[in-house]
């Protein structure tokens, strides 16, 4: 070969191996927010495929276990993608360093990538070569490795909330359900923690999911609970509650409302997902004043005591949910989670009060 050929095949197979080098640094290690085209690329081509095969699925049951493998197998195509990657690299590298042809080139960087001891180097350019490639082969399944646990880790303390709200809201979780389950055991104050749990939930939720991206698409071992579908519940919940309960607004709630709609600001941007930046009453949100009704009418027979004013506690409630209304609507579609329908209100069973110690019914 020419030496101008092997002088191009070097550069080539260098400025690759950084490519792949970079994609896996800042995918699995930089502690910070990341698009990483190659990264993306992957993401993107893996989640249009299973969306196509989960759409065969006949019940949403179905379609999520199909797109529950999504993630999973996305995190493996990483690793494969820069493993094959690496070894196109190294085989331009071992061109420039002298092999004869590329068929050569191609098998002296596989035997050197997974240390297979295959095929031998020749020269002191492809010894060194051999041993770098090898080092970066291990480099790259260490990442993996590594960056599994941290992964189930967040995943862990992110589905353990989603796990807890079922106490709280019933299943399927819903916002009315939150009220009315702190109104059939007779306190109001249990919400303030609830409040404070998920206020700290949503922020890690602003980090860990912006900088682990892939976690967005873990999906909730129950197909019954998604993670979208529990932060939804909460804000609505909040908003819910400091709308249209006769009580004194809670501080807590409005709190837990902003670390909400702050993280999923944070997640929108990493995934360009566009939202209003300057919130007011005027947009329309996904509630309609009907399904509102609904909910308040559900809430009145529980006995939860109501506002007066229901044009009031609409405006109020209009007011804290336009602030997450468009991203949450967006983040169904995004991550293929089903929406919370309000028309429930209508037909769920109310929920009778808890049994207290002296107390006999009649």
């Amino acid at each position: 070969m020419a030496t101008w050929f092997r002088i191009l095949a070097g550069i080539i197979g260098f400025a690759l191996q950084i490519m792949v080098l970079d994609a896996a640094i800042r995918t699995f290690l930089l502690p910070r927010v990341a698009r990483v085209r190659l990264t993306r690329f992957i993401s993107q081509a893996m989640g249009r495929t299973f969306y196509v095969i989960s759409r065969f699925g006949r019940s949403y049951v179905t379609q999520d276990r199909i797109l529950s493998l999504g993630a999973p197998i996305t995190l493996l195509t990483f690793q494969a993608l820069w493993l094959a990657l690496s070894v196109v690299a190294f085989a331009f590298g071992f061109i420039a360093a002298g092999a004869p042809n590329f068929a050569a080139a191609f098998q002296l960087s596989g035997s050197s990538l997974f240390t297979l001891g295959t095929s031998a180097a020749h020269g002191g350019g492809q010894v060194a070569l051999s041993y770098l490639e090898a080092g970066v082969g291990l480099t790259l399944l260490a990442l993996l490795i590594a960056f599994v646990p941290t992964i189930y880790a967040a995943f862990q303390r992110r589905e353990f909330s989603v796990s807890r709200l079922a106490v709280r809201s019933g299943m399927p979780a819903t916002p009315w359900g939150v009220i009315e389950i702190a109104q059939s055991v007779f306190s109001y104050d249990i919400l303030e923690e609830l409040w404070r749990e998920w206020e700290q939930w949503f922020i890690e939720l602003g980090e860990t999911h912006t900088t682990l991206t892939i976690l967005n698409y873990y999906r909730s071992p129950s197909a019954e609970q998604t993670w979208i579908g529990a932060a939804s519940t909460v804000l609505d919940a909040a908003a819910l509650y400091n709308a249209v309960v006769d009580l004194p607004p809670s501080s807590r709630a409005g709190l837990c409302i902003r670390s909400g709609w702050i993280a999923l600001r944070h997640i929108c941007d990493y995934f360009r997902i566009p939202y209003p930046t300057e919130p007011n009453r005027s947009i329309p949100i996904a509630v309609t004043r009907e399904e509102f009704d609904l909910v308040l009418d559900h809430l009145r027979r529980s006995g939860v005591p109501l506002v007066a004013d229901v044009d009031a506690a609409w405006w109020d409630f209009v007011g804290w949910r336009v602030n997450y209304d468009a991203m949450i609507e967006a983040f169904y579609t995004q991550f293929s989670s089903p929406r919370t329908d309000w028309r429930l209100a209508l037909s769920q069973p109310l929920y009778g009060r808890s049994n207290q110690r002296g107390v006999r019914d009649t």
